[in-house]
C-alpha cells in the first residue's frame, strides 16, 4: 500500500474535525445576541485545520485513540480563531478568507468579546481534559497574547524595537515567529503527545517539533510577503512594521538602510530596500529548510516505528506545501 503524505491526510482529517469544531463554536457563540452566529460559524471554521491535524498525527504516532485527539485538535484550532479575530480588529483587517472580519459584522466590542469567550472556551475544554492539556493551552494563549501585546503597531514604535535589536544580535525576529506562530504549532504538537499518555521527554520533543515546523510556517509567510512586495509594492509603508524584523534578520547589514527607509514612510520600495528584499529571499528558503529538518529530527528516538510516525516525518514540509497552496 502507498501511504498518503501530509496534505492529503490533512484532507481527510478535516473531515471529521471540520465538523467537531463547528458543533463547538456553534455551542460558544451561538446567542440570539450575536448578529449572525451561523455566518460567523461558517467563516470562523474555514482554514485548512493544519494545527488540530498535527495534534492528530502525533498522538496518533505515539499511540493515541482518536477520539482523545478530536476536542484536542477542536481546541487548538479555537485558539487559531480567536487569535484571527482579534488580529483582524487590532490591524483593521477588513476581511479574513474573502470574507468580512468578524469586528466590521459584529463591532469591535462585540467582536473583542468573541475571541476572548472561545478562548475561555478552549481553556474550560481542555482543563475537563486533564491538567496538562489545561495548562498547555493557557500557557499557549498567554505567550501569543503577550507577543501580540508587544508587537510593533507602526513604523515609530517599529523603528526604537530595531535600534534595541540591532544593539541585541537581532533576537526580536525569533521571538516573533516563536510567539506568533511557533507556540500554537508547539502547543497542539504537545497535546498530541499528551492524549496518548507519552512521558514527559516525548512531550517536550513533540513540543519542539511542532515549535521548528511553526517557526518555518511563519518565515515561509514572511518570503510571501517579501515576493508580494518585489512583484508590485503592495502595502508600502502599511505592512513594513512586520516585516522589517524579518528583513533585519536576514541582512543585519542592512539595519541602517532599512531604519532610514521607515522614518521616511516611502510609499513604494526604494533600489536599496528592492535589493534588500532581493537578498533575503534565498537565506529565508535556506533558514525554512533548516527548520523544517530540525523538526523532523526533534522525534527521532522519541516516536515507535509505524506509519504515522513517519508521515509525521514528512509532516513539516507538507505544512510548507499546503500554505504554498500545494
Amino acid at each position: 500500500m502507498v501511504e498518503e503524505d501530509f496534505p492529503e491526510y490533512v484532507a481527510r482529517s478535516r473531515l471529521i474535525l471540520d465538523v467537531a469544531f463547528r458543533n463547538t463554536l456553534q455551542d460558544l457563540i451561538g446567542s440570539p445576541l450575536t448578529c449572525d452566529a451561523p455566518f460567523l460559524v461558517s467563516a470562523l471554521s474555514e482554514g485548512k485545520k493544519i494545527r488540530g491535524c498535527l495534534t492528530c498525527i502525533v498522538g496518533e504516532a505515539l499511540g493515541a485513540h482518536h477520539g482523545y485527539l478530536i476536542p484536542r485538535a477542536v481546541a487548538i484550532e479555537l485558539i487559531q480563531a480567536a487569535t484571527l479575530i482579534h488580529d483582524d480588529f487590532v490591524d483593521q483587517d477588513t476581511t479574513r478568507r474573502n470574507r468580512p472580519a468578524v469586528w466590521t459584522l459584529e463591532g469591535a466590542r462585540k467582536a473583542v468579546l468573541v475571541g476572548d469567550v472561545i478562548f475561555a472556551g478552549a481553556i474550560r475544554m481542555m482543563s475537563e481534559m486533564s491538567r496538562e492539556d489545561g495548562l498547555a493551552v493557557a500557557r499557549a494563549i498567554a505567550m501569543i497574547s503577550t507577543g501580540a501585546l508587544h508587537e510593533p503597531l507602526n513604523t515609530a514604535d517599529l523603528g526604537v524595537l530595531l535600534e534595541h535589536d540591532c544593539a541585541k544580535g537581532g533576537q526580536l525576529y525569533e521571538k516573533i515567529i516563536h510567539l506568533k506562530t511557533g507556540i500554537l504549532f508547539g502547543t497542539a504538537c504537545e497535546l498530541g503527545a499528551i492524549a496518548a499518555g507519552a512521558p514527559a521527554g516525548v512531550r517536550e520533543a513533540a513540543y519542539r517539533y511542532g515549535l521548528r515546523t511553526g517557526d518555518a510556517y511563519q518565515i515561509a509567510d514572511d518570503l510571501k510577503d517579501v515576493r508580494t512586495y518585489m512583484s508590485d509594492g503592495a502595502g508600502m509603508p502599511d505592512r513594513m512594521a512586520t516585516l522589517a524584523p524579518a528583513l533585519l534578520y536576514f541582512a543585519p547589514e542592512a539595519g541602517p538602510m532599512l531604519l532610514r527607509s521607515l522614518r521616511k514612510g516611502e510609499k513604494e520600495p526604494s533600489d536599496g530596500l528592492g535589493r534588500l528584499m532581493s537578498a533575503v529571499q534565498e537565506p529565508m528558503e535556506r533558514e525554512i529548510e533548516g527548520l523544517l529538518r530540525s523538526a523532523a529530527s526533534e522525534i527521532e528516538g522519541y516516536f515507535p516505528t509505524n506509519a504515522a510516525s513517519r508521515l509525521a516525518q514528512k509532516a513539516p514540509w507538507g505544512t510548507i506545501r499546503l500554505f504554498n497552496g500545494g
